[in-house]
């Protein structure tokens, strides 16, 4: 299929598949007249991308995941596993320097609405 069939079934942009191939995430043919030609199973590959994408991670870390999704390749399997520990660690400290800063703005706020409501000194 050409890259604007793609597109579509995936709700991707033309310009983030293009992206997905600079990056070494998929690839794709060209025709005589250099239009890209993908195979079917690209679409899954696609939205595989898009979730991992999702999920915060960057295009050098799904480029370092992908592989293991059609390998039997103990090394790869095992790199694979490493990186994904690696980026759920990254996520979750992420996750936790968010909250702190979500608490430290509700008590801003509570501050702000009781210096506002005359019950005491502003933030």
């Amino acid at each position: 299929m050409r890259i604007g069939e793609l597109a579509q079934r995936t709700g991707v942009s033309t310009r983030s598949l293009r992206y997905y191939e600079q990056q070494g995430l998929m690839q794709s043919t060209r025709s005589a007249g250099g239009q890209r030609h993908y195979p079917a199973d690209e679409v899954e590959r696609v939205e595989l991308i898009r979730r991992l994408f999702d999920a915060g991670l960057h295009s050098k870390v799904i480029a370092r995941l992908l592989p293991c999704v059609h390998s039997a390749d103990e090394a790869v399997i095992e790199d694979a596993f490493t990186t994904m520990v690696s980026e759920r660690d990254r996520l979750t400290a992420d996750i936790a320097r968010r909250v702190e800063a979500r608490d430290a703005l509700d008590v801003l706020i509570e501050a702000n609405t009781r210096y506002r409501q005359g019950e005491g000194s502003s933030c």
